[in-house]
């Protein structure tokens, strides 16, 4: 493929995770020659440590984000329509306790509005008694009742693999370990002095050189964005977040749906729901400090917070840290306003044209159609002559096959059918005797290590387990007690000899514990103590110093723009009133009580 590389592209994306996959999926649907390079493998970074969620982000609704909730309801809709075994339905939990706000009719307001946006009506309110046989692990100390409503989740990397395969499939070319070490400039006395023309790629794994050129070149490396556009003299916009989570087995951390709460520190919103089989509970919202080619790693401090927040919500459990199966932490590409508080930056996403470079990052899993759909409108004008962005096009393309007579029950069919597309016949095709059986503690299949060994890219034994199986998530110690199997598979399907074996087994078990398990246990603070409750914020990164055009009062992204300010007034207005009747209405019906000593 290097060879082939030198040849005119009509678009060249840089960046492998979900922006850059649909934006390259939508120029191939468009007919265009396109060329997409990940540095590392696809999906590597945000795009497959995500919180697996789609949804429209209910508490976006409290900071006035109308059209952002607005826009992540419709997509989650849609995606649920045409995502059937990949993005599935969930239900979440919130509940109401005596004396906290936002109370109970702040939540129905909010609720109500979030499903008018979806056209949908999804939410109820259920009394404690019901509610607790919803989620009987909760606090029930002062329970008044709790809601319940719709939204979704996914395996966001393997969502970015099917875009990609059925990009490629269409034509489209895609690389990883392809790293754009520089941007190519047109030259002097030419009509595109000046201007970016294409990149110098570098072969990761042999140190190989091309020149790419292409008459666009997208920037979607998310929370690396800055890095390219450092080249043409941009100031740096993105405030790159991190988010971590834990991961605890299903049997310790038992629920049927999502359950979200206010985190008793800070009051941030936080979610332990179930995923494959295990219950996450993220996520955290802290500046990252490290360098960003870096695998992010929980810290200590975060560890503590998040224990604080589930050991709060389900006390009776007695859950420790030795019931920690897994971490893992992502770093989200946010359009700094630089906010003392970094939860309260806004998730739009941005298009920025500067000297030839299109830079698109920000916004959600979720809404990656719509970036895409954005970018376009600015990449129309390098290409007059091309057709319509057609907005009823289907995000995944539609799959007939049925997989009837292939020995799987429904389930396992429907599962298959939406993570891998057109090419679950295939997929089932090559299966070896007995790897139509689950993985032990997975749903995956056997049969899904060898094809995506085959068939997927895979280069490092952390692309096979962390992103293609998500054994390495889902299994104590990343799934060690596979690695014999896993290896015979790997030197049948990928060449390996016993030396290369042992090299990516060492490394792979090396990056696991370093940043997929837990920190060392001396050094997670008491999160029963007070002190690390007083010191929480004290202890978080200081973010960085904006230049000074880019300072709050001056500084908005495009799409925060579009944001209409009476609505976000009117309803935080709205849901003030409501709270303020509702704390009125409590205090004439009964005594005032004390709040609930479990929390």
């Amino acid at each position: 493929v290097w060879s082939r590389l030198s040849g005119p592209w009509d678009i060249l994306v840089v960046g492998g995770g979900i922006t850059g996959a649909g934006i390259f999926r939508e120029a191939v649907r468009l007919g265009l020659r396109a060329l997409l390079v990940e540095q590392r493998d696809f999906a590597w970074g945000t795009s497959s440590r995500s919180s697996k969620m789609v949804h429209g982000g209910l508490r976006y609704l409290k900071d006035g984000h109308i059209r952002l909730t607005w826009a992540s309801v419709r997509e989650r809709q849609r995606l649920l329509a045409e995502g059937a075994g990949l993005i599935e339905p969930m239900g979440f939990l919130i509940a109401t306790y005596q004396g906290d706000r936002p109370g109970r009719w702040a939540y129905r307001a909010g609720l109500s509005i979030y499903d008018l946006l979806a056209w949908q009506w999804s939410h109820r309110y259920y009394s404690a008694e019901d509610f607790q046989l919803l989620a009987p692990h909760l606090s029930a100390g002062g329970l008044e009742g709790g809601y319940r409503y719709g939204d979704a989740q996914t395996d966001d990397a393997r969502l970015v693999l099917r875009i990609l395969r059925e990009a490629v499939a269409a034509g489209g070319v895609a690389l990883n370990y392809a790293r754009a070490d520089s941007l190519l400039l047109g030259e002097e006395g030419t009509p595109s002095a000046g201007r970016v023309v294409g990149v110098r790629l570098r072969d990761v794994l042999s140190g190989r050189i091309a020149e790419v050129r292409a008459q666009v070149v997208v920037n979607a490396t998310g929370a690396w964005a800055d890095r390219l556009r450092a080249e043409l003299g941009r100031p740096a916009r993105i405030r790159p977040l991190r988010g971590s989570h834990l991961i605890f087995p299903g049997w310790r951390l038992p629920s049927a749906q999502a359950l979200t709460f206010l985190h008793p520190l800070d009051r941030r919103p936080v979610f332990i729901f179930p995923w494959e089989g295990v219950a996450l509970v993220g996520t955290t919202d802290l500046d990252h400090d490290r360098p960003l080619d870096e695998e992010p790693a929980i810290s200590p401090q975060e560890v503590a917070y998040l224990m604080a927040g589930v050991e709060a919500q389900c006390p009776r459990l007695g859950l420790s840290l030795e019931d920690v199966l897994s971490t893992f932490s992502g770093v989200r590409p946010v359009i700094g306003t630089w906010r003392s508080d970094p939860s309260r930056e806004p998730r739009d996403h941005v298009v920025w044209e500067e000297d030839g470079l299109l830079t698109v990052t920000g916004g959600k899993l979720t809404t990656f159609r719509l970036l895409a759909r954005d970018a376009f409108r600015a990449i129309r004008r390098r290409f007059p002559a091309l057709p319509p962005f057609d907005e009823q096009a289907p995000v995944l393309n539609p799959v007939d096959e049925t997989l009837a007579g292939c020995g799987l029950d429904a389930p396992a069919c429907r599962r298959l059918l939406g993570r891998y597309g057109a090419e679950a016949p295939a997929l089932l095709a090559a299966a070896g005797e007995g790897e139509l059986e689950p993985i032990p503690g997975t749903s995956f299949l056997w049969a899904e290590v060898r094809w995506a060994a085959r068939a997927e890219g895979v280069v490092h034994l952390d692309d096979l387990l962390l992103r293609r199986v998500r054994a390495g998530l889902l299994l104590p110690q990343g799934g060690a007690a596979l690695l014999p199997r896993v290896r015979s598979i790997c030197q049948e399907e990928l060449g390996w000899d016993d030396a290369r074996w042992e090299e990516e087994e060492a490394a792979y078990r090396a990056l696991w514990k370093r940043c997929y398990s837990l920190p060392e246990r001396s050094a997670v603070p008491d999160w029963r103590d007070r002190a690390f409750w007083k010191g929480w914020r004290e202890s978080r990164p200081v973010p960085p110093v904006p230049p000074p055009s880019l300072r709050p009062a001056s500084f908005r992204s495009w799409a925060g723009r579009l944001r209409p300010p009476f609505l976000r007034s009117a309803l935080s207005r709205a849901l003030k009133r409501l709270e303020r009747q509702a704390a009125l209405r409590l205090r004439r019906l009964r005594p005032r009580r004390g709040g609930h000593q479990e929390r």
